[in-house]
């Protein structure tokens, strides 16, 4: 096998609003009052994509401190609640950033313990490179999976974010292996896929949802796919 390491985005590769989403939105908007359903959320998902496309552009470090991270969100959420013909000024903004900031409220996809466990016993190095507050290393913690992972490199920690290359050289620094022995796997074209091909990684896009079925390179719908993406 070619690889000494495999590195993984963290929110919607490793771990998830539980159940989703558009649910978790859904269902905070319906505990205000609100008519709203998880497929009209759904529907309007790429807003965060284009939010997330405009704070690269800009440089705009979003996850670097608690008011950053809280002014971008509740910019998310005023777009989608305004798309939903729903208020922006009776507190929901506020609300959904609570809720979407309880670590309770996560979880990690069933299809991630048993893949961390086989590439660990394969000896390979497990890291994680995420765009992320810094209270991703507590969650984390809390699921049980920080023993995988040799390398942590959480853009609220280290203050740069992907896709700046940085970020993955400090990863491939402190792992120490290269970026051609190294897999990354992420679940965004613009922010995963490509800067880690860029500087030399073996990219997998994992696509649970079907959101990019043409595009180019490798790409599976479940963890449970990765062993022989990469040649295990």
């Amino acid at each position: 096998m070619k690889f000494r390491a495999v590195f993984f985005d963290a929110g919607e590769t490793l771990v998830h609003p539980h159940p989703s989403f558009p649910e978790m939105f859904a269902e905070i908007v319906r505990r205000h009052g609100y008519e709203v359903e998880s497929a009209d959320v759904v529907e309007r998902g790429r807003i965060v994509f284009d939010r997330f496309a405009e704070a690269a552009r800009d440089n705009e470090l979003w996850t670097t401190s608690r008011e950053r991270s809280e002014a971008f969100w509740r910019s998310v959420y005023h777009r989608f609640l305004t798309l939903l013909s729903l208020p922006t000024d009776d507190g929901l903004p506020e609300a959904l950033y609570r809720e979407f900031t309880d670590r309770a409220n996560y979880r990690l996809f069933q299809d991630v313990p048993p893949v961390l466990e086989v590439l660990h016993a394969a000896g390979l190095k497990l890291g994680v490179v995420s765009n992320f507050e810094e209270w991703l290393e507590h969650l984390l913690e809390e699921l049980d999976v920080t023993r995988y992972f040799d390398v942590r490199v959480i853009s609220g920690i280290e203050g740069i974010e992907k896709p700046d290359p940085r970020i993955f050289s400090l990863a491939l620094e402190r792992a120490g292996v290269t970026a051609e022995e190294t897999v990354y796997v992420g679940d965004n074209p613009m922010f995963d896929v490509d800067p880690a091909a860029a500087v030399g990684m073996f990219p997998v896009l994992i696509d649970r949802r079907n959101r990019h079925p043409g595009a180019p390179g490798v790409r599976i719908t479940s963890m449970a796919d990765l062993p022989a993406a990469i040649g295990m």
